[in-house]
Order: structure tokens, then sequence, then C-alpha cells
């Protein structure tokens, strides 16, 4: 099977022909590094010089894509040079291969590289002086360092800068994508609270009103539908009044518009005689210090929630919120008469039980909710345990 050679870049196979057509100038005019005369010259005439230009030439191709197969060949092709007149075209295309070597080879060639051109400059230095004892021996070294080490530290140079950039684009890359995750965690995590805030403020006036508009169409009483009018009148106000509240929360920056006031315990009462007025036997024993805000929110909504479905699934009997501070949390439990039917006597979207425990888990708490048997029958308890120390969620639960 035929080994397909990769194609060389468009960039290098300029610089080849370049080099190649500036060496052929160069030994057009007779113009070479060195005379013919130097003992160093072993092949006199002006065409073996053409070998080694032709080949570094070749090798210009391959600097990108082969780029340590290159260099080794080209500095074959150089030694060769040096034993004829030079050509100054092959000895700028081999600076290029070292310095390409560099910059395109592996990690560790590119550490190699300038370690082993730094070692031969200094040789090419101290050798010669040592042997000849002139100051001009010293220049030798000095040729071999521009030739090889110049080209090689440059392109560590380049290489690093190449390396610190990607890496930096790659850092910003990375803090971008964890800046979107964290929008869409926030993002995510407001639409949860806001959609447990539509729950909780209106989903109890929009019970009542379908319980009491179902009486009212049910029963041939006069009195029963003016009552149940009433009742379903009340709890469009109030709930439109709810509606007015969140959308001037969701409103940013609406100066027409009064902030929404947070629930507190204290509005319990007030929550308990509506219950009673949409015909929940309710009853309230409440006993509590100071609380955090977001505790107070969340006790609040869970007793709003809890008295919702009590409207809309209890059964005939009395309900009993009870609230208590004992140690470091809030206790809460909602009790209410339980038949076991499945149909509600108003339709719900299922997210109160959800909304309820994600108010617990958002303050570290705790929740349950289901049936109990006791000494009046069955019922449903929803208990909460809500802890009221280090609380640093805002208003958020």
């Amino acid at each position: 099977m035929a080994v397909r050679l990769p194609r060389p870049h468009r960039f290098d196979l300029w610089l080849a022909l370049t080099g190649l057509v500036g060496g052929l100038l160069l030994w057009g005019i007779g113009l070479g590094t060195r005379p013919a005369d130097e003992p160093i010259v072993l092949f006199e005439g002006r065409w073996p010089l053409l070998v080694p230009l032709l080949v570094t030439a070749g090798c210009e191709l391959l600097r990108r894509t082969a780029p340590r197969t290159a260099l080794l060949t080209g500095t074959l092709a150089l030694i060769a040079d040096t034993v004829t007149q030079g050509s100054l075209a092959t000895i700028l295309m081999y600076t290029d291969l070292t310095y390409a070597a560099v910059v395109y080879g592996t990690p560790a060639t590119a550490r190699r590289i300038p370690r082993i051109t730094g070692l031969l400059s200094i040789a090419a230095a101290l050798v010669p002086y040592a042997v000849w004892r002139v100051p001009e021996a010293l220049l030798i070294g000095v040729a071999v360092g521009v030739v090889s080490f110049g080209p090689a530290s440059t392109g560590l140079i380049v290489r690093n800068h190449r390396e610190a950039a990607e890496t930096a684009r790659l850092r910003a890359e990375q803090t971008a994508l964890l800046a979107e995750m964290d929008r869409v965690q926030a993002v995510t995590a407001e639409r949860a609270r806001m959609a447990r805030e539509l729950h909780d403020m209106v989903a109890n006036h929009l019970s009542a009103i379908a319980i009491h508009s179902t009486a009212a169409l049910s029963l041939d009483d006069p009195a029963t539908s003016r009552e149940a009018l009433t009742v379903i009148r009340e709890n469009s106000v109030q709930g439109l009044s709810e509606m007015r509240r969140l959308i001037g929360i969701l409103r940013d920056g609406a100066d027409d518009l009064e902030p929404a006031a947070t629930p507190t315990l204290d509005s319990l009462g007030a929550l308990v005689e509506g219950a009673r007025a949409n015909g929940l036997d309710v009853t309230l024993d409440a006993a509590y210090d100071s609380v955090p805000a977001p505790v107070e929110l969340a006790a609040y909504r869970m007793v709003q929630e809890s008295l919702t479905n009590a409207l809309k699934h209890a059964g005939r009997g009395k309900v009993t919120v009870w609230l208590r501070r004992l140690d470091d949390a809030l206790t809460l439990r909602v009790s209410s008469p339980y038949d076991g039917r499945d149909a509600p006597r108003a339709p719900g979207s299922g997210a109160g039980l959800v909304g309820m425990r994600e108010r617990a888990a958002l303050l570290h708490g705790t929740f349950e909710a289901g049936p109990e048997s006791g000494p009046d029958g069955k019922l449903w308890v929803v208990r909460a345990l809500l802890p009221v120390t280090d609380i640093t969620l805002g208003d958020d639960v």
C-alpha cells in the first residue's frame, strides 16, 4: 500500500520556490560564501553547490508537515554545502528549517533543539580557539550560533507565545461556558421560583372560585348561589390583586408599581380567615419568635398551599394549622380530614407538593406529606422542619 505524503502548505511552497530561485540567481552570477582555494572546499567548481541547494529547497516543502525530517535532511545538506563554495540561499533556508522544527515540531523536539544548537555553538567557539589560540577562532562559534541557535531560540519564543495565546483562548472559552451554565442555572432557578410564587399566590383563589361556582351551578337555591357568587367575587378580586403584585415583581424597574410585600407569619391569621370564608373549618395554633425572612415566606406559602389542598381534597371536619419554633428550627404541621377519594373538588396542576418540597430543600430542611390514622379518623398531614440558622438564600424560596 502506497504511503500518501502530506500536501505542503502554500506558504511553504512559495518559500521553497523563492529560496531555490534566489540560490540559482546567486549561482548564476558566481557568488559563493567562500573562495574556491580554501582548504575546506573539496568540490571545486560551481555545479556541486547546486545539490545542497536543491535538497534544502525540497526540505522547505516539509517544514510544516514533517519538520524533524526536514531539519535532519537539511543538516546533511548544509554539511555538504560546507565542502563546496557554498550558497547563501542554502544557509538562509537552513535557518528557516531550524526555526520551523521548533515551532511546528513536537514539544520534546522544541525543547531539545535550542539546547543542542546552544551546545554546538559553544563547542564551535571553544574547540577552534583551543587548537589555534587566536581570537578569530571564536567567530566560528558565533557563525554556528547565528545559523542554528538564533533561529531555534526565536522559534522557541514564538512557540511559547502561541501556546500562551491558545491557553488564554481556551481559558476564555471555558470561562464563557461556565458563565453560560451559571446563567442557565440562574434562569432555571428564577423560573422555578416564579412558578412556585404563581402557584401559591393564585391557586388558592382559583380553587375557591372553581368550588363555589360548581356549587352555584349545581344547587337551585338563590341564597346559596348568592353566597357562592360573593365568595367568587372576593377571591377574584384578591387573585387579581395577587397577580398585579406578581407582575410588579416581574416588571424590572417599573416605577408606577409599588413593590410587592413579602408575606410573613403575622399574615397567617388573615390567611386562615380567608380559608374560613371559603368554607373550611380551620384552627390556627401558632407560637414563634422572630425567624429569618426566607423561613417566614416558605412557612407562609406551605400553610397557604396546604389550605388550598384541604379546600380541594379534604373531607368534612376540622383543619388544624400548628406552628412552633423549637430550638433552631421552625416546625410546621397542617392536618385535614382525609377520605381517600381520588377526584378533587377543583382541578389542580399537581405542583403544590413539589413546590413545598423544593422550598424545604432550599432551606436545607425536611418535608413530608401523606395520610395518617388518628383518634378522629384518617388525616392528611403535612409536616415541615425549617432551620432558622445560617440562612443565606434571601427571599427566593
